[in-house]
């Protein structure tokens, strides 16, 4: 029994032991209401970082809507000057083109008509301006009448109208006058790129007939890409030309893209009472699409005030603090709990209205959120 005895005190002695050994493990922290101590331990593992006040931008700004666009002269809606059918389409939606290179080939017998017309006006013309030359020496050497003389003026100088008409009416069709008064005569016509850039709409296919007004594909030129914002009338007098532009494409991105403000635009839209405010994207090689719809904040107003980083703040119900350290002592930090008035606010900082009592002071601005959680 008393073997027994002994063993039993030596089992509860090791256990103490134990219970001893894992407690000095253990690191807590310390806290009353506006004092806190934490550990050089826990300062580590938390990341935690001390830092001072500094300027930060606070901005005034206005949320609006709008879309990436281009100028309209960075745009281009291919339409033909006389109607045809389409036997050529060599591109699709997405294809890069060039200035003056090829987009579709049209057909009709019609074309075949008025270089016919052109031809048989260019041959008479030579004929009549030969008899008006005739007519006017004659009636200089007072050999004719006058009456001739002016019919044959009227007569070459009417042809020569038609004959310009029809000239012009080719090249509009990109047909050679100099070829068709050689004889060579085509049944089809060429539509060529008027500026370079991505094909964005192909509304034809091949024997598809297309008149004047059908618009048959459309150019992008994506080199100058900008905003078109859209403002409401309370807002517009506050946009001014120059003012900086943060956007963000929702959709697509969740980047923050820089733009500034180029051109307000005079008139309201009677409907929706917004106007129409043009931005010029600083980065226009970024991959934007045109089209693309954009969220866009208007900076109106910036100004610099004392503040920190709202990772510092601690709040409690309708009180803000920052930690502010008091002491180091050994391998501990004392804290105090300091009251503060907050003032305008961004995403990452928030100015500090009574910033004097926090002058010089060491405060902490990273890893705070371990000692809300132990004061919660």
């Amino acid at each position: 029994m008393k073997n027994l005895y002994i063993i039993l005190f030596s089992m509860v002695f090791l256990a103490c032991g134990n219970e001893k050994n894992n407690d000095t493990e253990v690191v807590s922290t310390k806290e009353d209401h506006d004092h806190i101590t934490i550990t050089k331990a826990q300062f580590d593992s938390e990341k935690m970082v001390f830092g001072n006040l500094s300027e930060f931008d606070f901005n005034e700004s206005i949320n609006v809507n709008g879309m990436i666009d281009v100028p309209p002269q960075n745009k281009s809606s291919i339409s033909t000057f006389i109607g045809g059918y389409i036997t050529k389409t060599p591109l699709l939606i997405g294809n890069e083109v060039k200035k003056g290179q090829l987009l579709v080939t049209l057909q009709n017998p019609e074309y075949i008509e008025i270089q016919q017309n052109y031809l048989e006006v260019a041959e008479q013309l030579n004929y009549l301006k030969s008899e008006f030359n005739r007519q006017k020496t004659l009636f200089d050497e007072q050999i004719t009448s006058e009456k001739n003389y002016l019919k044959a003026e009227s007569s070459y100088k009417s042809n020569l109208a038609h004959y310009n008409g029809l000239r012009k009416k080719l090249q509009m069709m990109n047909i050679s006058p100099k070829r068709v008064e050689q004889g060579q005569i085509s049944s089809s016509i060429n539509l060529y790129a008027p500026i370079e850039g991505y094909v964005t709409k192909v509304n034809v296919s091949n024997g598809t007939y297309v008149s004047p007004s059908d618009v048959i594909l459309e150019i992008v030129d994506t080199d100058h890409i900008h905003l078109e914002l859209s403002v409401f009338e309370k807002d517009i007098m506050k946009v001014k030309k120059g003012q900086k532009i943060k956007f963000k494409i929702p959709e697509a991105s969740e980047d923050t893209f820089t733009a500034e403000v180029h051109l307000v635009g005079t008139t309201i839209d009677e409907n929706s009472r917004r106007v129409n405010v043009h931005g010029h994207v600083d980065n226009e090689d970024a991959n934007f699409i045109v089209g693309m719809f954009v969220e866009a904040e208007i900076i109106t107003e910036s100004s610099k005030h004392l503040g920190l980083p709202k990772a510092a703040l601690v709040l409690e119900e309708d009180d803000a603090f920052v930690l502010v350290l008091n002491e180091k002592i050994n391998n501990e930090f004392h804290l105090n709990k300091v009251k503060i008035n907050i003032g305008k606010e961004t995403e990452d900082a928030f100015e500090i209205l009574n910033a004097e009592i926090l002058k010089d002071k060491q405060i902490l601005v990273k890893g705070i959120g371990m000692l809300v959680n132990i004061q919660e």
